[in-house]
């Protein structure tokens, strides 16, 4: 049985998606806890409703990254995680956290990386012009939103649309291959080779949302 701890900032609605396909499809899992950086953060309630253990290390309390992440490991680590899931966990984490997590800690970025890194993702694709965006679940390194991609969906750009329009349909295939990508890992099936990751038997890693209805092709 494999031990999950899942980090939020906010609502957290991957956090609620992967709690969700882990009891629907009987994961050999459990998610042990849901810590926030945020005592506000609304997700919490969700984790608790769910009897999952919730616990919050307030960013604001601590005089720097370091002390931070520092305290938020130690933690992370009473839990005795086999993989620290990140879902909308908005905080830079230091190397030395990422180190000690290395291989067992996984993240979404609504971006198709390596491109648009950062923040306001959205609005990054709309200036750029691209035809498809979307998301990215990959493992975490040092270097902020990248490293090793396990999974992705694309969405079409569709004329007319605004940040928060595609926001919303990205988010919802985040819905999809994050849960997708952690039962992955639970069951044994991902190795990293470098940069790349290998999912055995192989399936499907990508998503592609397709056209809206009415669209041509």
């Amino acid at each position: 049985m494999k031990k999950l701890v899942i980090l939020i900032s906010g609502r957290g609605s991957n956090m609620e998606a992967i709690v969700r396909a882990c009891s629907n499809e009987a994961w050999p899992a459990q998610v042990a806890a849901v810590i926030a950086n945020r005592p506000d953060a609304a997700g919490l309630a969700f984790a608790a409703s769910h009897g999952i253990a919730t616990a919050v290390v307030d960013h604001r309390q601590f005089p720097d990254r370091e002390r931070f992440d520092a305290a938020l490991a130690e933690l992370i680590d009473s839990f005795s995680p086999d993989l620290v899931i990140l879902a909308g966990f908005m905080r830079v984490l230091t190397p030395g956290f990422v180190d000690h997590y290395a291989g067992r800690m996984l993240n979404v970025h609504p971006s198709l990386l390596p491109s648009f890194p950062g923040l306001k993702t959205h609005q990054q694709a709309l200036d750029a012009g691209v035809r498809l965006h979307g998301a990215s679940v990959h493992f975490v390194t040092s270097q902020l939103d990248h490293g090793p991609i396990v999974a992705q969906a694309a969405v079409p750009v569709q004329a007319g649309d605004t940040p928060a329009m595609l926001a919303e349909r990205v988010l919802a295939t985040e819905h999809i291959i994050y849960p997708r990508a952690v039962r992955w890992f639970v069951e044994g099936r991902l190795a990293l080779d470098g940069l790349r990751v290998t999912l055995t038997p192989p399936e499907p890693q990508w998503l592609f949302a397709g056209h809206t209805a009415g669209e041509g092709a």
